[in-house]
């Protein structure tokens, strides 16, 4: 399986501006620049989108797992956070609440664990992945 996304810059760093456009067209000329990168500009920018891949993928990892032990889910919520520093992501953060019938929490915990390491987006990454998961 092969996925692509296509981005066209035009101008300067500072003041030019780019579109993004992904395969599926989800993502069809969504704009980013710099100001949507680094200030409070309208846009997307490259972390955000990092940011989502990692807590789908992750996602659909725990879930996987859950499904496989036998266990019931209602529901599975993640949100990520990249930290950016001085050009380099140095840390993604996944902050999990979970609704799953019947787990009990330790079993839960070592599955998050286990999704933690081995969705492709993780494995991506050269950088700290650390994982907040409550189960509800």
């Amino acid at each position: 399986m092969k996925r692509n996304a296509t981005a066209v810059w035009t101008g300067s760093l500072k003041e030019g501006a780019g579109k993004l456009t992904t395969q599926s067209t989800t993502l069809e000329n969504t704009q980013y620049s710099f100001k949507s990168r680094f200030e409070e500009g309208v846009g997307t920018n490259p972390e955000e989108l990092v940011a989502a891949a990692h807590s789908g993928c992750f996602t659909m990892q725990l879930s996987a797992y859950i499904s496989e032990g036998g266990f019931e889910i209602e529901s599975i919520e993640t949100k990520c956070d990249i930290n950016l520093v001085e050009g380099t992501i140095i840390e993604s953060h996944l902050t999990v609440t979970a609704k799953v019938k019947g787990i009990a929490n330790e079993a839960f915990q070592e599955l998050v664990t286990k999704a933690e390491k081995n969705c492709p987006i993780s494995k991506l990454f050269n950088t700290e992945i650390s994982t907040t998961a409550t189960l509800v």
